[in-house]
């Protein structure tokens, strides 16, 4: 499904699909993806806000901090055989899920750590709608704001942080962003695509 023809849904109507898998099954993994910067964590924490057994997994757990300030055509930074084998695949079979984030002062993984016992799973990162993780999501959602708009929001956002990314928005992520989309068309692997209340209606 391309972007042209995946539906666009607002909060309450992504929140009203994901009960609605939730009715058909033990357990339920939303994937949120987009371009970075583009609200993918502000989204997952207001679908999970809207409560009904829900808990939201970062991205950043399953960024290697090293790899994912390196350029790659596939975002080869994010962990997708640990993401799948430690916590989708056994969330999906109902076991208690245990997994060790990276730890970014660290540079290396970190602490033990146990997802809720939740019914809903909502994982937001950077390419994770790729051939690796087929299969492993009842519903993909896009973030849909546009390549230029989300590096702009993302470098704002790092800045009001107090980091200074500037260079690795340029000459990394943005470029990582761009080919990751050429390569495995994240948006046509999209099931809805959502726009951010603040981006809508500018083009």
């Amino acid at each position: 499904m391309g972007l042209n023809q995946a539906e666009e849904a607002t909060l309450d109507e992504l929140s009203a699909r994901i009960d609605d898998l939730r009715s058909a099954r033990s357990r339920t993994v939303v994937a949120v993806s987009g371009y970075g910067g583009a609200g993918k964590s502000t989204l997952s924490k207001a679908l999970v806000a809207r409560g009904g057994s829900r808990a939201r997994l970062r991205g950043d757990d399953f960024l290697d901090p090293v790899r994912s300030h390196q350029r790659s055509t596939d975002w080869d930074g994010v962990d997708r055989a640990r993401l799948r084998s430690e916590v989708l695949e056994p969330f999906r079979r109902g076991e208690r899920v245990r997994f060790r984030p990276y730890d970014w002062h660290l540079g290396a993984l970190g602490s033990i750590t146990e997802l809720p016992d939740v019914e809903v799973l909502v994982v937001d990162a950077i390419g994770i709608l790729h051939p690796d993780l087929d299969g492993c999501f009842d519903l993909a959602v896009w973030v849909d704001v546009d390549l230029a708009t989300a590096g702009t929001r993302g470098r704002r956002r790092d800045q009001v942080a107090g980091h200074d990314h500037d260079a690795l928005w340029t000459d990394v992520w943005l470029p990582n962003d761009r080919d990751f989309a050429a390569r495995f068309d994240p948006v046509g692997r999209a099931d809805l695509r959502y726009v951010p209340e603040d981006v809508a209606g500018r083009e």
